[in-house]
């Protein structure tokens, strides 16, 4: 999925338990409702998901994460015209939803689990490759690494080629590095003061930063609902070292601040 200007990737978690908004759209007819308002903010992207992938969140089986997905997927794919995501890790997932209209995968897993790339390869639709050290459950138990920016690459070229081989073109994939998933501060901070060091592999890199632990901790420990502003501000970041696709909360509030820097960056005297 190629991006040429910065897009923004709404996030709709359709779980009672997400970090941030868990709870607030488990219901079909608010998620629904939710999705529509991200759009008419300025989201560029929809993506759903049913399985809360927060640190120590617990998992859940196919048959309820597909029941908490496809009926949001099915009313929106005819209602909304920007693209749907579906973030899961699951081969049954992924077929179900595309089947019902979404057309990106996005894996905080990578394509790893048993049939993942198998199944993404046979549905043709963009994937989102994210590095996960570890599980959710554990993750940011005590995170290590040699270089996090060079281990990633790494980790980065490994599922670009397995993803090759099994038929995934290049053009259809995006890569995050992960910001939260099994990483500390220093090493959030240092992946996006080198986010550009991602742009070798020629595809787009989303970035997820919206109301994460870090920006809490850089605010002074300020709680979820108190992170919009400094969002914002990382998002901002990111894109100026390269992103490509901002996942956000606070859509229209991103939207924003990416018209305004679109337009400054583009300013000719």
């Amino acid at each position: 999925m190629k991006v040429t200007q910065p897009i923004i990737m709404g996030v709709l978690n359709v779980t009672p338990d997400s970090f941030s908004d868990g709870g607030k759209f488990f219901n079909a007819s608010s998620a629904i409702d939710q999705a529509k308002s991200m759009v008419e903010n300025g989201a560029g992207i929809i993506d759903i998901g049913g399985e809360s992938t927060r640190p120590g969140a617990q998992a859940v089986t196919a048959k309820e994460e597909l029941n908490r997905v496809i009926p949001v997927i099915e009313a929106l794919s005819g209602q909304i015209k920007v693209p749907i995501s579906i973030d899961t890790s699951k081969p049954e997932v992924m077929e179900q939803a595309v089947a019902s209209g979404a057309s990106i995968i996005n894996d905080v897993n990578a394509l790893r689990a048993e049939g993942a790339i198998e199944m993404a390869a046979k549905l043709k639709s963009d994937v989102c490759l994210m590095h996960m050290q570890g599980i959710p459950r554990t993750m940011q138990d005590n995170p290590s690494y040699d270089d996090v920016v060079e281990d990633i690459k790494s980790f980065f070229k490994e599922r670009i080629e397995a993803c090759e081989l099994a038929g995934i073109e290049l053009s259809s994939i995006t890569l995050d590095p992960g910001f939260g998933f099994g990483k500390n501060l220093g090493h959030n901070i240092a992946l996006l003061k080198n986010l550009s060091e991602f742009n070798e592999f020629g595809v787009s890199i989303l970035a997820g930063l919206s109301r994460k632990s870090m920006i809490g901790t850089l605010l002074g420990d300020k709680d979820v609902d108190s992170r919009m502003i400094g969002s914002v501000t990382a998002a901002l970041i990111a894109v100026e070292n390269g992103a490509n696709i901002i996942r956000a909360h606070d859509v229209a509030e991103t939207n924003d601040a990416l018209k305004v820097w679109q337009q400054i960056k583009n300013f000719r005297e």
